[in-house]
């Protein structure tokens, strides 16, 4: 099985016969955010095995499959990331034997469709000149997976003191008709100058602009930043858990080189 830039190939559900029952609805991109990113907007950022998908290393540790409760997607999962390699993954409240996880979050999902975007003069946009200063700042005040790459997600924002990077916000996952808002973070030395807020709602401003709805997800323990979210016009669409996980060393060699081949079954 090789790693591929394209999705394990579906065919086309066949006509439900006259008096059979309906198909089922098609999954909200919500759902699985990372897999309708990865196998949509996103697809320049991914790599392939089967029904298997992750982002570039480099870009973001996420990475996702087409069904959760399919032990084939776990496998194709293993064999594109490699045995004992690590990742990062949203969803599943159980994990298949065998794998072992480093650590486990619970989270929220919240969905901005009462959000009320707004421009501010001093977020300035961020670029990979920036990623440095990014990074540092992701480092003293863990916002959540930031990479070396991860600005080419989509527009990141900072406010500056005295030429200092001092808070920042962006776009991460983009699924169809979403974006996600991620890395908010602001310097200790310059919380409650309400920073963050400012950021969010310029994020979420340029988000609205192209037609998308914000969405973001928070630590489910971080109940001062879901107050603050609400405030802004965030409801509770979902929780969800976040794992960061090794693949096992008896479930797949290495990780399969990339490839522009098709993946297959």
């Amino acid at each position: 099985m090789s790693t591929s830039t394209e999705p394990a190939g579906q065919q086309p559900a066949p006509s439900p016969a006259q008096g059979s029952p309906a198909p089922s609805a098609v999954p909200h991109p919500l759902d699985n955010p990372g897999w309708a990113a990865l196998t949509g907007p996103h697809r320049r950022f991914a790599e392939f095995t089967g029904s298997a998908a992750r982002y570039q290393p480099q870009v973001s540790p996420f990475v996702a499959v087409a069904d959760l409760a399919d032990p084939r997607c776990w496998a194709d999962l293993a064999v594109l990331v490699g045995a004992g390699n690590s990742f990062a993954l949203a969803g599943p409240e159980t994990l298949p034997e065998g794998w072992s996880t480093g650590q486990s979050a619970a989270g929220v999902q919240l969905v901005g469709t009462a959000v009320e975007g707004r421009e501010d003069p001093q977020a300035r946009r961020l670029g990979p000149d920036d990623v440095p200063e990014m990074l540092d700042l992701v480092a003293r005040t863990k916002p959540g997976p930031f990479m070396p790459r991860t600005v080419e997600m989509g527009a990141y924002y900072g406010i500056h003191r005295e030429g200092r990077l001092v808070a920042m916000a962006g776009e991460r996952v983009r699924p169809p008709g979403y974006t996600e808002i991620s890395a908010v973070c602001t310097d200790e030395d310059h919380r409650g100058q309400g920073l963050a807020t400012r950021l969010v709602l310029h994020t979420a401003a340029g988000i609205a602009a192209r037609g998308d709805t914000p969405f973001l997800h928070a630590a489910a323990a971080n109940t001062g930043a879901i107050r603050l979210y609400e405030s802004l016009g965030f409801t509770l669409r979902r929780r969800v858990l976040f794992h960061f996980l090794q693949v096992p060393a008896e479930t797949a060699g290495p990780a399969a080189a990339p490839s522009t081949d098709r993946a297959h079954n």
